[in-house]
């Protein structure tokens, strides 16, 4: 049931993130889940926005908190197509994001795991579930064809 669900917010997710890809974007999409239902996706804009922070996960953050007009997301799964990078993952421990599950990984800048864990070290007064390679392959695939017809 779980895994069956999972694919399924994913999948929305990868819509975030074909929209990130039409926008000129990274393609990157995350989608914020609270008792099974969707309360705010949000994908790649740090071009569009000339903004750094403005990665799909923290825009997906910001929405959320604006209409529970509280920083604090608990109880909630974010479901991302790529790995989270270290800013990212540490909005997610700050939200107090339940679980985070996503699909690619990155070996650049991942932080849950490619590059470094924040999300396993025990010092943290939070600690999230993480679970990576959901539909791995197919995230994968829209930022290889994203970045093969840039080049």
């Amino acid at each position: 049931m779980q895994a069956e669900l999972d694919r399924q917010f994913m999948q929305q997710a990868l819509e975030q993130a074909k929209l990130a890809a039409i926008a000129g974007e990274v393609p990157v999409g995350a989608v914020l889940v609270r008792d099974g239902q969707i309360i705010s996706t949000g994908f790649n804009k740090p071009i569009t926005n000339s903004d750094p922070s403005a990665h799909a996960e923290m825009i997906a953050l910001r929405a959320a908190a604006q209409e529970a007009s509280n920083y604090r997301l608990p109880g909630t799964t974010l479901y991302v197509t790529l790995e989270p990078c270290t800013m990212c993952a540490g909005a997610m421990l700050h939200a107090r994001v339940e679980r985070v599950v996503f699909g690619a990984t990155d070996p650049k800048t991942g932080a849950a795991g490619s590059v470094l864990n924040v999300f396993s070290e025990k010092q943290i007064n939070h600690q999230t579930q993480v679970e990576g390679g959901i539909m791995g392959d197919e995230c994968g695939q829209v930022l290889r064809d994203f970045f093969k017809g840039r080049r």
